[in-house]
């Protein structure tokens, strides 16, 4: 057998038995390639229940994708419009669960909540897509990369990658499953060559191209060769920059701004990291300068402390990190 049908094979074998091992009967489903294959797999076996979590009144292209997958494979779907006013009142929640106010993080994090308060009255348990994208190299900023430094950062972020489904659902009382990071797909997609992840196809540079190759014969070609969206993208919600904008004025931010890089040492970027920021800092105090760790080190915008290593600072989103 040659590598391209041994690895093809390897990885949908792989993926195909570890949804079967996951006995849950909800996904989140964006209609991206992840939680679709997850559709595709599980509604061979199992009654199941998808839910999309869109905001209104943005451009949310999750839902077009999400409802194409439902009616494809015969799947009862959930979508939930969720306004501003929803939006503003999970934000305390998410930011107390998961110790965080990065705006890319929380704008993120909140969908995630919302689709699992709904699945929660509804499915004991849920999957996710969480950790396709570090596996099998989803992320555009990996494609330029030569296969050696490819394999290398994967690795990198394997170590690092963390997903905030999980302590949500915690907090929810709902069972998160991740099928990718069943320890067997893992090793699966550690054996993998880089150059399968990240490859040309049709004169387009496609990440995790193995994943899309496993399943083209299995999902419907628009959402196999669907661009990657970020979550914020898919469901509408990067749009909120741009209403924190309307919603604090430039004296206020500049003021609070100002005090709190003075009091606390936190550097925050725009009025969107000012209003997650106040939260966190409600709940939890200013991040603070003491590094606890002998492995940790103080973040240069926050002053939390974070591995030494790090690259970026999950709690307030600061990057790069010397």
């Amino acid at each position: 057998m040659e590598e391209l049908d041994y690895f093809v094979s390897l990885v949908k074998t792989c993926v195909e038995e570890a949804v079967e091992r996951s006995a849950v009967d909800g996904v989140l489903l964006s209609g991206g390639l992840d939680t679709s294959i997850l559709v595709a797999l599980a509604s061979r076996t199992r009654l199941l229940r998808a839910f999309t979590a869109a905001m209104r009144g943005a451009p949310s292209p999750d839902v077009h994708y999400a409802k194409l997958v439902a009616e494809r494979f015969g799947v009862e779907h959930v979508t939930l419009f969720f306004g501003l006013k929803d939006f503003l009142e999970a934000v305390p929640k998410v930011v107390g669960v998961l110790g965080v106010f990065d705006p890319m993080e929380v704008r993120n994090s909140v969908p995630i909540y919302i689709g699992l308060k709904e699945a929660s009255r509804h499915v004991s348990g849920v999957m996710t897509g969480d950790g396709a994208d570090e596996l099998f190299a989803g992320y555009s900023f990996l494609f330029s990369l030569g296969e050696g430094e490819l394999e290398r950062k994967l690795r990198s972020m394997w170590r690092a990658m963390c997903f905030s489904s999980k302590p949500l659902g915690a907090s929810l009382g709902v069972e998160v499953s991740q099928p990718y990071l069943d320890p067997e797909v893992v090793d699966c997609a550690s054996k993998v060559p880089a150059r399968l992840k990240v490859r040309l196809e049709n004169g387009v540079v496609w990440g995790k191209w193995i994943l899309r190759k496993a399943f083209e014969d299995v999902l419907p070609r628009e959402v196999v060769w669907r661009v990657k969206t970020p979550i914020e993208a898919g469901c509408g919600t990067c749009i909120l920059p741009e209403v924190f904008g309307g919603r604090i004025s430039d004296e206020e931010f500049s003021r609070k701004r100002g005090l709190y890089l003075e009091r606390d040492g936190v550097k925050l970027r725009d009025k969107e990291h000012l209003a997650y920021y106040e939260i966190y800092r409600e709940v939890f105090g200013p991040p603070g300068e003491e590094v606890k760790t002998p492995r940790g080190k103080a973040c240069p915008y926050c002053k939390a402390e974070v591995p030494a290593d790090a690259t970026y600072c999950r709690i307030c989103g600061g990057y790069p990190l010397p």
